[in-house]
């Protein structure tokens, strides 16, 4: 019935939805799609147990993973698999106590995927898979198990993602209205993507920037994303630029010139800190440079609400980051 539902909205005729369209083909579809080609690549990469193979397969994983990080609406919200994914923030360290036990059990679980599943979300993603290949682990056979079970988890993980959003949830969210079982108006689905656009830039501005910085009388360099494989102000770059290509995309013919000018600055500001794992945080003098930056990224959000929200007639809704 949903395949029917499913073919029955594609030839629908697309109703006048600012950017909707754009955001579903020119940025989900394809973001997803190399999100996907680049988790297979990592289980290729995985095949020899070769550590700088690895490496530069779980770099190119991560780096697709944030083009699409901040969709956390459809199929990765319906199938729970965003932790399963990238397992941060991680404030009691549950990456490495459930790594360790997997280790000291050597849990045959590695060696069948529907078994591996089911092991904690903590020791399945890619925060995981940086702990093996950068940590201070001894390299086994187990080990290398492992780190191929997270590899193959990862592909089928984005595998399930892109095929969702392909054969139909970008059909769902095209075409809303009373027959749509999850979508019903135009508005709910400007909604929930500027939900997605303001809540991407929140958890870049309080997680990604904050958490590190921490305050200035106790900075948290220890606590920045994937800072043992040196790639959190990587990670920040390509989110906001990301982030920069979902609300073009969204913004339709609409003119965005404060959001643009915001984003780009943001952007150079980025591109120019030149601290790859944010340990300058803990420097009163190189910390300045962190904190203009995530100023910048609060000039996104402010022009971002200015512009899009307010131009979409919308106001961000429930986000994932509500509660916590």
């Amino acid at each position: 019935m949903r395949r029917l539902l499913c073919a029955a909205l594609l030839a629908l005729p697309l109703p006048s939805m600012a950017g909707v369209g754009a955001v579903v083909s020119d940025h989900i579809l394809p973001a997803h799609a190399g999100f996907a080609a680049a988790t297979e690549e990592l289980v290729t990469a995985s095949a020899a147990c070769q550590r700088p193979q690895m490496q530069a397969g779980y770099h190119a994983a991560f780096d697709a993973w944030m083009g699409v990080s901040h969709i956390q609406f459809g199929p990765i919200e319906a199938e729970g698999l965003s932790l399963a994914i990238a397992f941060w923030p991680d404030p009691k360290n549950q990456t490495e106590k459930a790594l360790g036990r997997l280790i000291a059990a050597e849990d045959p679980a590695v060696n069948d995927p529907a078994e591996f599943a089911e092991v904690s979300v903590a020791a399945q993603g890619l925060m995981a898979l940086e702990s093996l290949l950068y940590g201070a682990r001894d390299e086994t056979p187990y080990t290398c198990a492992l780190a191929q079970a997270i590899a193959r988890h990862l592909a089928q993980s984005a595998a399930r993602l892109e095929a969702a959003w392909r054969e139909r949830h970008a059909a769902l969210l095209m075409h809303p209205g009373p027959e749509n079982d999850i979508y019903t108006s135009q508005t709910e689905v400007q909604r929930v993507l500027y939900t997605a656009l303001s809540t991407g830039l929140e958890f870049l501005h309080d997680q990604r920037l904050g958490r590190p910085l921490g305050t200035y009388e106790r900075p948290r360099p220890t606590r920045a994303e994937a800072r043992r494989s040196a790639r959190s102000l990587r990670n920040i770059t390509l989110n906001l630029q990301a982030l920069q290509a979902f609300a073009t995309a969204l913004a339709g013919q609409q003119d965005m010139p404060k959001s643009r000018a915001a984003f780009a600055e943001a952007i150079a500001r980025a591109e120019s800190l030149d601290d790859p794992a944010l340990h300058g945080v803990a420097d009163p003098a190189a910390r300045l440079r962190a904190e203009v930056l995530q100023q910048g990224v609060a000039a996104v959000q402010r022009a971002v609400a200015e512009e899009i929200g307010a131009g979409l007639g919308v106001r961000a809704g429930f986000n994932a980051l509500d509660g916590d």
